[in-house]
């Protein structure tokens, strides 16, 4: 009897308690071998796998876990190795494989990027025209051999497929995309090949290129590439991956030659379900619906899933030619709920992280098969448990919605223009020309950790702690009077996490004890959840920031993190608008600003590196979400007196493509990173004329190296051939929280001795 089938895309590498993390720098400091480590992650491979197999999963990815990152892996198998790492080796060492991503002390690390709108990064591969691919090792079928062999398991492979590992690779002209795709096909028709003689049935090809809107010269480099594959692995079952959107060119994508298609039915569910109504889908495919939501952390209604479910039986014609899947991987979202012992009933109820996703899956895929009746009570408690949440009190804040339904359409706007601005507070503030600052967080040292353990388990009282912050606090002024930094900061040294610590302080966030995920490498990130209205309750940053300035005389900017970047590193709710949400943030760090402005803080910093990276998939969207994204922005900040003065920062990613937003915050001082990127960004601001302040940072604070006073003054003083000298600050590229006070100090003293000399050498009539 055919049966509709439930499958996975991908499943966390981390582990419920971060042990892959754990294995990996261990690894990593020399704390354990080779072989323990192997054997280590080899485990975890395998619980992860019976862990689907239990829960009911049909099909089961393998290939999908990574010692790093599934980009590189991909890379490394067909030899993309940049020169620098390239040792002839045929088999790709360990100790290869983690310098590309992570240097060494020969050779820089390969560039790593955001995965398409997510906040994981993979390593980009990097190619030159020349680049010949080979084999190195087929990791794929070792992997499909050990669950089959250890577990019974007849696994789906997964792989990047070859047009979206060219599209995401580096170092190439476009001119040799095509020799270079054409080289790889072999590749994969022989990687695949001994996949199929090895007993796979399916292998999952993942393109998610194909979700950005792609040229028609490009569609047919998809049908030629997928064309040679069908006809070179004949009786292998092609599903080529789609997630993050809906596809372009709907027509043209389900003509490919492969067996199954996946389409995202959650974040591109409007225009995948719209097409499919449209246009239908051919009846020589399989289509893997995509309506678990693989990127948040919310139980899926399983009633209006499952009727949509039964609409797309009726269009694909038959179960046979229907697979139950996730949006995307799970890598997104944490592994499971059930260790999460202190949430409150309310909103845990109301949770779905990997396992319970999978289980929902599963059950959907069962009422496919036998009938609504057989999965009746899921259903009923699912409803109860998502009306509970939506009925609570923490999505019902009266004085919230009223603020919302209150607000303006227009933008909020500064009482006056920049250039009075900029007149008043050159009055107020009388700093030099080219003023020095920091980026606001300078290094959590093991003595600042260990303070907030001693809180957290109960061995320092408040009082302790609170003390011991103000004597870090009261060091580093000092520090920066004495190397002779213009505006300063107080350190940050009372926050764990730039978003974390705003939403503990905040009316509708919580927070998970075990909620990590992989952000790259061995880095994991546990974002809060925004699972109700958003408020403020009190000051947050106020006291800090007042006693820092009661040590000094110069400036002291108060310091926040914008409503974007809260709300793009962090789970949200989905029972209401993005740009609701937005709003509800900016409401709240409105009061804060104001509550900062009270205290005769001045200069106040409301970051927003995240802005960029919210960007959406599609170029229709792009321009809605930037109109919200500056609106919520100027909503906390834009009510301010003329003389206090509101900085941003962003961090790495292409300006240029959101340089008119960027102007229209509306800020006295934005700062960006340049050093990172070898100063490419200043070619962002070569047609487009900025007339507000800006930093582009003249160092990379990701690097324990100390750059020289000449790299940093070659930095400021390319930038200043484009931008104005009178609006120009000079400062890092980012927070220095990660560094150590031996490479902050020196780097710092660097830093103020370039812009002295850049002073001196340009005149300081430029400033007057």
């Amino acid at each position: 009897m055919t049966q509709v089938r439930s499958s996975n895309l991908g499943y966390p590498r981390i582990g419920e308690k971060r042990e892959w993390k754990k294995a990996l720098e261990q690894f990593w400091a020399g704390k354990i071998s080779k072989d323990d480590f192997l054997a280590t992650v080899k485990k975890l491979r395998l619980s992860y796998l019976k862990k689907q197999r239990d829960i009911g999963v049909d099909l089961i990815p393998v290939g999908d876990f990574s010692l790093y990152d599934h980009v590189l892996d991909t890379a490394v198998l067909f030899g993309l190795i940049p020169d620098r790492f390239n040792k002839g080796e045929q088999k790709i060492s360990l100790e290869t494989y983690f310098s590309i991503a992570r240097g060494n002390k020969d050779a820089e690390a390969s560039e790593m990027t955001k995965w398409f709108n997510t906040n994981y990064h993979y390593i980009v591969p990097e190619i030159s025209n020349e680049t010949k691919p080979f084999i190195t090792e087929n990791r794929l079928l070792a992997l499909f051999k050990e669950a089959k062999d250890e577990l019974g398991i007849v696994g789906k492979p997964v792989i990047v497929g070859p047009v979206t590992l060219l599209k995401l690779s580096k170092g190439y002209d476009s001119e040799a995309f095509s020799s270079l795709l054409h080289s790889l096909i072999p590749l994969y028709i022989q990687v695949l090949n001994e996949l199929k003689n090895a007993g796979a049935e399916w292998v999952q090809i993942d393109e998610p290129i194909l979700v950005k809107s792609l040229p028609a010269e490009e569609l047919s480099v998809f049908r030629e590439t997928y064309q040679a594959l069908k006809d070179g692995v004949p009786g292998l079952n092609l599903l080529l991956q789609t997630y993050f959107e809906a596809v372009d060119n709907y027509e043209e994508v389900i003509k490919l030659p492969v067996d199954g298609i996946g389409l995202d039915l959650v974040h591109g569910r409007e225009g995948n379900l719209k097409a499919i109504k449209t246009f239908g889908f051919p009846e020589d495919k399989v289509l893997a619906a995509g309506v678990i939501d693989g990127r948040n952390v919310w139980k899926t209604d399983l009633s209006s899933v499952f009727a949509e479910l039964e609409a797309l039986l009726d269009a694909t014609g038959g179960k046979e030619k229907l697979i139950v899947t996730p949006s995307c991987s799970l890598l997104h979202v944490p592994v499971t709920i059930e260790n999460e012992e202190e949430l409150e009933p309310v909103l845990k109820n109301a949770l779905s992280f990997a396992d319970e996703k999978l289980a929902e899956a599963v059950t959907l895929t069962k009422g496919l098969n036998e009938g609504k009746a057989a999965i009746e009570k899921a259903i009923k408690e699912n409803q109860k448990d998502l009306l509970a949440l939506q009925e609570s009190a923490h999505r019902n804040n009266k004085e919230v919605q009223k603020e919302l339904n209150h607000l303006e359409k227009n933008f909020p706007s500064r009482p006056g223009s920049f250039k009075l601005r900029q007149q008043i507070q050159k009055d107020a503030f009388q700093l030099p020309f080219l003023p020095t600052t920091t980026i606001g967080s300078f290094p959590q040292t093991k003595e600042v950790r260990q303070a907030r353990r001693n809180l957290r388990k109960g061995e320092w009282s408040k009082e302790q702690y609170d003390q011991f912050i103000k004597d870090e606090t009261a060091r580093w002024i000092k520090i920066q009077e004495d190397i002779g930094i213009d505006v300063l900061v107080h350190g940050e040294f009372e926050r764990n996490d730039m978003v974390e610590y705003f939403g503990e302080k905040l009316a509708g966030f919580a927070f998970t004890r075990f909620g990590w995920v992989q952000s790259y490498g061995s880095r994991c990130v546990k974002p809060p959840l925004i699972f109700g209205d958003v408020a403020w309750k009190a000051p947050m940053t106020v006291k800090e920031s007042a006693y820092a300035q009661s040590l000094t005389k110069k400036p002291v900017k108060g310091m926040l993190t914008g409503p974007v970047t809260i709300y793009n590193w962090s789970f949200v709710r989905n029972d209401i608008s993005q740009a609701d949400v937005f709003n509800q943030i900016a409401l709240a760090l409105k009061k804060e600003v104001h509550a900062l402005e009270e205290a005769d803080i001045r200069m106040i910093q409301v970051d927003e590196p995240a802005l960029r990276e919210g960007l959406p998939l599609k170029e229709d969207k792009k321009a809605g979400y930037l109109h919200d994204a500056v609106y919520a922005f100027r909503l906390a900040t834009s009510f301010v007196n003329n003389d206090t003065q509101i900085h941003t920062h962003m961090c790495y990613s292409e300006f240029d493509e959101i340089i008119d937003a960027i102007d229209a915050l509306d800020t006295d001082v934005i700062s960006i990173e340049a050093a990172r990127s070898h100063g490419e960004i200043i070619a962002a601001f070569e047609d487009f004329k900025y007339k507000k302040g800006i930093g582009l940072g003249v160092y990379d604070i990701h690097s324990p190296r100390i750059p020289s006073v000449d790299e940093m003054k070659s930095y400021a003083k390319r930038a200043l051939q484009v931008l104005d000298p009178k609006l120009f600050w000079i400062n890092p590229d980012c927070g220095l929280k990660t560094r150590k006070p031996e490479e902050t100090i020196p780097a710092l003293k660097n830093m103020v001795e370039a812009a002295h000399e850049v002073r001196e050498e340009l005149g300081n009539k430029v400033g007057e």
